[in-house]
């Protein structure tokens, strides 16, 4: 099923089961994507967005809450910070399971040989094969070091 329909059916069931938290983080994941297809229209793209950045939308929407999480601990605000942790729990059951660190591993390798990535003028590209792929399911944050680190032993 498309993303955007398993979102919606989760809004029916949220609004049937009247689960208030669920139905508003659900709320905002349509209008996030609403949004982006606004923005893409008035980019010249009449179809709007496509599930790959559909899925980097959510996952922008779980790395800003948890953000907020570490905040709201530093700040000694607890309820917030269990509030944002239930929005990541349920924006991240529309996200693909996340790869292992062996997986990523082997993801990077297989993005570098693909292209035939030999230094670090290729970070982009590999990282560009890795996006494309794998959005929601690896923190590029993190994956970004272990391409440059594997472009410099080159």
């Amino acid at each position: 099923m498309e993303l955007r329909a398993k979102v919606n059916t989760a809004v029916k069931q949220a609004m049937r089961e009247r689960d208030q938290t669920r139905l508003s983080t659900l709320r905002l994941m349509n209008a996030a994507f609403k949004d982006r297809d606004i923005a893409a229209r008035a980019e010249g793209n009449e179809n709007g967005v496509d599930e790959v950045q559909l899925l980097a939308i959510l996952d922008k929407m779980v790395k800003q809450r948890r953000e907020s999480v570490r905040s709201y601990e530093e700040a000694g605000r607890l309820d917030l910070a269990d509030q944002e942790q239930e929005e990541i729990e349920i924006i991240e059951e529309f996200l693909p399971r996340a790869l292992s660190d062996d997986e990523v591993e082997k993801a990077v390798d297989d993005a570098v040989a693909e292209i035939g990535a030999s230094s670090i003028r290729d970070m982009g590209r590999v990282m560009g094969v890795l996006k494309t792929r794998y959005t929601g399911q690896m923190d590029f944050g993190q994956v970004g070091p272990k391409v440059k680190q594997r472009l410099a032993a080159g």
